[in-house]
């Protein structure tokens, strides 16, 4: 389990943005510490097909498509089916989650590098609209934000652990 990033509370913009993501980033697997492959490959939510190896599966997805491809501009391969596909959902297996968390892991630190150079102005179009890696920041700490309460869920249905 990753140790807790805590990071400035005050500060210029950038390192604040770039702090919280990384809050946030951590915060899942954190949720997700001390669990067995099994486990995190579980559905233990009726009415739901989430688990927390889905989640694991779907950030790494989402992490590549809006840092790396869409902000950075990097013609790198889809991960997971890419956009709208819900393979990353759908297709984990519980065998696969030690590499699907370094995975994980990886296209984090992948990510960082591809938009350090850029400033939080540098902006490019998806959906006929302009997005700045400022909003990226944002709407990324928004996705960890919900999907890190959707595994602080499924976590309590496992083993009763909250408060991760």
């Amino acid at each position: 389990m990753p140790a807790p990033v805590d990071g400035p509370t005050s500060g210029d913009e950038r390192t604040m943005l770039v702090a919280y993501l990384w809050w946030q980033r951590t915060n899942l697997l954190r949720i997700c510490g001390g669990l067995t492959t099994p486990q995190l490959d579980s559905r233990p939510l009726p009415g739901t097909s989430l688990s927390l190896l889905g989640l694991i599966r779907h950030l790494a997805k989402v992490e590549r498509i809006w840092f790396r491809q869409r902000a950075a501009g990097e013609p790198i391969a889809p991960l997971h089916g890419g956009a709208g596909s819900p393979v990353d959902f759908e297709d984990g297996r519980a065998d696969d989650a030690p590499v699907e968390i370094a995975a994980l892991i990886d296209e984090w630190e992948k990510a960082e590098t591809a938009v350090a150079a850029l400033p939080l102005d540098h902006s490019f179009v998806f959906d006929e609209e302009s997005w700045s890696l400022r909003m990226v920041y944002l709407h990324m700490i928004g996705e960890y934000a919900r999907h890190n309460g959707h595994a602080d869920l499924i976590r309590e249905q496992l083993d009763g652990v909250t408060g991760r």
